[in-house]
């Protein structure tokens, strides 16, 4: 299974703040994961098209090619901006 997380705007776009669910096949890294989710429609679109997303793996910052497994946890959040 992967954790996913969602964090700020992400989730109130989704209206989920986290779900679990096995390692979609095929899905290979975390745009993978982001591809698969937006094909679910609806606001699920909208992610894929979120500019600037960030992402963590295991509470780790990373790249969309980072690689995932099972076990992960995904964070999908948007950029930060302070003042």
């Amino acid at each position: 299974m992967l954790t996913v997380l969602y964090f700020a705007s992400v989730r109130e776009k989704l209206g989920l703040a986290a779900e679990e669910l096995p390692l979609p096949t095929g899905v290979q890294d975390v745009a993978g994961l982001i591809d698969y989710l937006a094909q679910r429609g609806g606001g699920w679109e909208r992610l894929a098209g979120i500019r600037n997303l960030r992402c963590a793996v295991n509470q780790q910052m990373v790249a969309f090619d980072t690689p995932i497994k099972e076990g992960d946890e995904v964070a999908l959040f948007p950029p930060v901006t302070g003042g």
